[in-house]
């Protein structure tokens, strides 16, 4: 475990960043934002941009020995020789955040080793701030998570992408809609107890997945890939095959419910 002086310091730094983050993302809500589609089909914002700059500008010059991935920033092999790295998504959910809605979130992760150590999840629209440290819980606007967890799958709230749905469907699961919300928020919801799990099949961005995925543990959930593999982060190829979030017993039996269809 990281030495926990440092790390509640980098945990305040981290507070500090994201909640400015998130108010100057609600500043750009009060005019019309400059949008475009980027090569990859997805899109961005200027706000976007400018709370990546924000962020890399708080988090980069007070730890310039961390390295640095980010969806709006050019990635760069040399992070592969940090030991501590910030993973960050400046705005998950744009074209939510585009439209003018509330589902929307900035989300940031500290990584040490591959693991991540720290994370902030902030909801502007909604005034909520999640957070979780390595080994100390996490808790949503200072009240302490925990992920709803049971055997069965009969009724549950299961948010996800339409092909892991289907697989699920059989298992009499309450499904949700996949564009509901970014991957960042299913996770926060999965940890607050609002959601009892989040699947998704396909590769997903280290940058959606790290924060939440240490507010679900801390929250004493499990996250794993669609094979049941912990994720790790820092590697060449920033995704991850797949995503199962949930409680332990929960978790174990969507892993069931998709092996089986």
């Amino acid at each position: 475990m990281p030495d926990a002086d440092a790390l509640s310091q980098d945990a305040r730094l981290l507070g500090d960043a994201v909640r400015d983050g998130g108010a100057l993302a609600m500043s750009f809500l009060r005019r019309d934002i400059r949008k475009w589609t980027k090569p990859d089909g997805s899109q961005v914002t200027e706000a976007d941009l400018a709370v990546n700059d924000l962020l890399a500008d708080r988090l980069r010059s007070a730890r310039p020995g961390y390295g640095w991935l980010s969806e709006e920033t050019p990635d760069s092999s040399e992070r592969l020789a940090r030991e501590r790295l910030w993973i960050v998504d400046p705005i998950d959910g744009t074209s939510d955040f585009a439209q003018g809605g509330s589902d929307w979130c900035i989300a940031v992760a500290l990584v040490a080793h591959g693991q991540p150590i720290a994370a902030a999840v902030y909801c502007p629209v909604h005034d909520e701030f999640y957070s979780a440290l390595q080994g100390r819980g996490a808790s949503v606007n200072g009240k302490a998570l925990s992920v709803a967890d049971d055997s069965t799958l009969q009724g549950a709230s299961i948010m996800g992408n339409r092909k892991s749905l289907g697989g699920l469907i059989g298992a009499g699961i309450d499904a949700r809609s996949r564009a509901t919300l970014p991957l960042q928020l299913r996770l926060s919801h999965v940890a607050a107890g609002r959601l009892h799990g989040a699947v998704s099949i396909g590769q997903r961005n280290d940058w959606d997945l790290a924060a939440g995925d240490l507010l679900v543990r801390e929250a004493g959930g499990q996250v794993t890939d669609t094979y049941g593999e912990a994720y790790v982060y820092n590697r060449p190829q920033t995704w991850q095959q797949g995503l199962v979030a949930a409680g332990a017993k929960r978790h174990a039996a969507i892993m069931q419910a998709l092996r089986t269809t």
